[in-house]
């Protein structure tokens, strides 16, 4: 039988609506958001990062899920048909799509409030007992499950989700909380240059996540009178968390990993090189999110394809990929792959070194290229002989994107322009 406990969390989970923001440019991450939303970059070998709180929603419960878009969202909405379209709304479960639609006025989503706000009838008319509000934007696993208890046990009006980061990190980027000993919240500073200590933990603060739960008709009503307030952002952040915590009951919800009690993994991909990193996590031996868990699995749209294939075994080209994840349909022949992630359909020609680099589906690589820590976007097809990730200097000059790290962005629109300046300075050569 089902214990008391899990059954009064299902029942929650029930009476809950999901509403994932999934708008955002996510400009840090310069070209790479250039053609898609941030929340439909592909993140750790065959997913997208909208996929994350998707599947959070299905694997803790929660059926009844919106999504909220709006910046160059086809790629996104195109992938959540594919992947998420499945539901049916007869059995009280569906995956909807929100495109910003002026359903209040002549203004498109004009914050994360306002997006909440023009999509009120749609989320009535489920009649959820409870909202939650979600970031489309971060890679993690956590069960909601336990937060909409916390929610209902504290008797709160709005629980905010949040985390332990440095305050460095959190500086001119997250929404800082300062708490009382109960987790109350007391004061919220949005994005501020100086965060607020924790109490005893010099150097850390406590950071939004973009999660919140409300009771639904709390919810209504401050969107309500927030939307008549001359001068709002309309965004949770800047405007309806500092107009409330002094009247109502607004708590803190630390996220920590169950098994441990420590810190859970949660990143916020949005930089290039932050990408880059969380990506380059996974291929550890024992990365601490475990996508392999079938506890938890993270869903996502997959091709009908073949399998990774190696060919040649020669000692000067063999095909071969240590430390690295590869995913269908890719064929690596006669190159060696270190320490990276090729998504789908990715195709090696001999002779080619790859080693600490992101490459995404539908990329081919001419013979003898040497790339590294490098981030190739979608459908690159890379000329022979290339090297990428050895000279900033010259992969600047080449028109790739070099971060303060180092690592190299490529784009097809980089390497047209790149390939059209090689066939000019190969006619100036003929004709000098």
């Amino acid at each position: 039988m089902p214990s008391y406990a899990n059954r009064y969390i299902s029942s929650l989970t029930r009476e809950t609506y999901a509403l994932i923001l999934a708008g955002g440019r996510g400009s840090r991450l310069h070209e790479l958001t250039n053609w898609r939303a941030k929340p439909a970059v592909y993140f750790g070998g065959k997913h997208r990062i909208i996929d994350f709180p998707l599947s959070n929603c299905i694997n803790s419960g929660i059926r009844r899920v919106g999504i909220a878009t709006q910046y160059k969202s086809h790629s996104l909405i195109r992938h959540v048909n594919r992947a998420w379209g499945h539901f049916k709304k007869e059995l009280g479960e569906s995956v909807e799509i929100l495109p910003a639609s002026q359903r209040y006025g002549d203004e498109w989503y004009c914050g994360t409030a306002d997006a909440v706000f023009q999509n009120m009838d749609i989320i009535r008319h489920e009649l959820p007992k409870y909202v939650m509000i979600l970031s489309g934007d971060h890679v993690y696993r956590m069960d909601y499950g336990a937060l909409l208890a916390k929610h209902v046990e504290t008797g709160a009006d709005m629980t905010v989700c949040c985390i332990e980061v440095p305050c460095e990190e959190a500086a001119n980027t997250f929404g800082v909380m300062t708490v009382d000993g109960d987790k109350r919240v007391r004061r919220f500073d949005e994005k501020p240059a100086q965060p607020t200590s924790i109490p005893g933990k010099d150097g850390i603060c406590l950071a939004s996540m973009g999660n919140y739960v409300f009771n639904t008709e709390f919810l209504f009503e401050q969107l309500k009178q927030d939307a008549e307030r001359e001068g709002s952002g309309r965004d949770f952040g800047h405007d309806i968390i500092p107009a409330i915590i002094e009247e109502h009951n607004v708590f803190a919800f630390p996220f920590r990993d169950p098994s441990h009690e420590g810190q859970p993994y949660w990143r916020d991909v949005g930089t290039l090189d932050s990408f880059w990193e969380a990506n380059m996590e996974l291929v550890s031996p024992e990365p601490q999110l475990d996508l392999y868990d079938p506890s938890w699995p993270i869903w996502t749209y997959q091709e009908q394809l073949p399998p990774a294939k190696f060919i040649f075994d020669d000692d000067d080209r063999r095909g071969m990929a240590v430390d690295s994840t590869v995913s269908g349909g890719c064929i690596i022949s006669g190159s060696a792959v270190k320490k990276s992630l090729l998504f789908s359909n990715v195709h090696l020609h001999s002779y080619c070194k790859i080693e600490s680099s992101v490459v995404l589906p539908g990329v081919v690589i001419e013979r003898n290229c040497n790339i590294r820590n490098a981030i190739i976007d979608r459908g690159c097809h890379l000329p022979e002989g290339l090297e990428i990730g050895f000279n900033p200097d010259l992969d600047r000059e080449n028109g790739f994107r070099v971060t303060n790290k180092g690592i190299v962005l490529v784009t097809r629109e980089m390497l047209l322009a790149y390939n059209q300046n090689q066939q000019r300075t190969k006619q100036k050569l003929q004709t000098a």
